[in-house]
């Protein structure tokens, strides 16, 4: 399909979705023009109206009458973009792995999120790093004067969201020690392929990349943690930035029966930490309770209900039960033993 016009899009230099997206438009070669800044700033600017929630990045499509929609949450535009641009897929034709690959995305769009924005703001030093640093990634003329207030105002009110993600005192200790077992994961992984699913980037190798270039390019904690565990992952993620150039093949696609056994040890990552967060907080929200708590990792954590990741629950659960019966046996195997399957339940 020929697009004549760029895809506009609204996002942050500071904001992990908005490079997963822009990286994952720039290997698609989709022709995109981006604007840097705060969604709601730029929107009511253009005098186009807002989403009902707004997030970064925010697309802007066009409706029938040509008229210019703002649009966000990454994953449902990445299968929009597949029906409006042939070629480069970063979705699997092989259903079963097409339902790893999303699982992925979501682990990485969801719990290493919490990583990031850990990492971001809980320890002294990387919320002193990006107070400082982000402010200027708004406006990189900002007066002294005005970068000091900004970085207080900035400051204080991304501490205060820590408990929307489930980082506090109670919970540091398991995202810190999950953040590590990741790292190595991935190390042992990209020593076998260099994407998370073979020879060609899905969904959820994007996914993942939008995070860690902020925990390794922008965060002094986690970055230093990477270095030292992780040399792989460090470049991966420099790599990941442009791959344009990739030309991929239908073959890339390593069969899911033929992965190393490397992916089921990220699997299990995902099994120990993001599973039992996932069905915790879905029956907080189901029950109408604001907060919840359970154990992970053998260790207490609470945190706020999150409306979206009960949703995030149930797509999963849609995208598996659409599957047909061969191919949800085939994800069946290679998910026994992480305790992903621990999802897959009695929703």
């Amino acid at each position: 399909m020929l697009i004549r016009e760029p895809l506009r899009l609204i996002g942050a230099t500071a904001s992990p979705y908005s490079l997963k997206m822009i990286t994952l438009m720039r290997y698609r070669h989709i022709h995109y023009s981006v604007t840097w800044g705060m969604p709601e700033v730029v929107l009511e600017k253009m005098g186009i109206e807002k989403p009902k929630m707004v997030f970064l990045p925010t697309f802007l499509f066009e409706d029938d009458a040509g008229k210019p929609v703002a649009t966000c949450d990454s994953s449902p535009i990445i299968r929009r973009l597949e029906t409006m641009y042939d070629g480069r897929s970063v979705i699997p034709q092989d259903r079963a792995l097409a339902f790893i690959d999303y699982l992925i995305e979501d682990f990485a769009d969801e719990w290493v999120t919490k990583y990031m924005f850990h990492y971001r703001w809980y320890p002294q030093e990387d919320a002193d790093n990006a107070g400082t640093l982000l402010p200027f990634c708004a406006d990189i003329s900002l007066s002294d004067a005005q970068a000091a207030e900004f970085k207080a105002i900035f400051t204080s009110r991304q501490i205060s969201r820590l408990s929307y993600v489930g980082s506090n005192d109670i919970t540091a200790p398991v995202i810190e020690a999950s953040y590590r077992r990741f790292l190595q994961a991935m190390e042992k992984h990209l020593s076998r392929q260099p994407y998370m699913l073979g020879h060609r980037p899905g969904a959820g190798d994007f996914g993942l990349l939008g995070q860690l270039t902020q925990l390794i390019g922008v965060d002094p904690s986690p970055r230093r943690i990477a270095h030292q565990l992780s040399p792989r992952t460090v470049a991966w993620v420099n790599i990941m930035q442009d791959l344009s150039g990739v030309n991929p093949k239908d073959s890339d696609w390593t069969r899911l029966e033929d992965q190393p056994d490397t992916l089921k040890e990220l699997l299990a990552e995902v099994g120990r930490v993001y599973a039992p967060a996932l069905l915790a907080n879905a029956a907080a929200v189901q029950a109408g309770e604001k907060t919840w708590s359970t154990e992970i990792d053998g260790e207490r954590w609470e945190q706020r209900a999150f409306p979206y990741q009960a949703k995030c629950l149930v797509w999963i659960n849609e995208a598996y039960r659409a599957l047909g019966d061969q191919d949800r046996a085939r994800v069946d195997k290679i998910l026994e033993g992480t305790a992903c399957e621990t999802m897959l339940q009695g929703v």
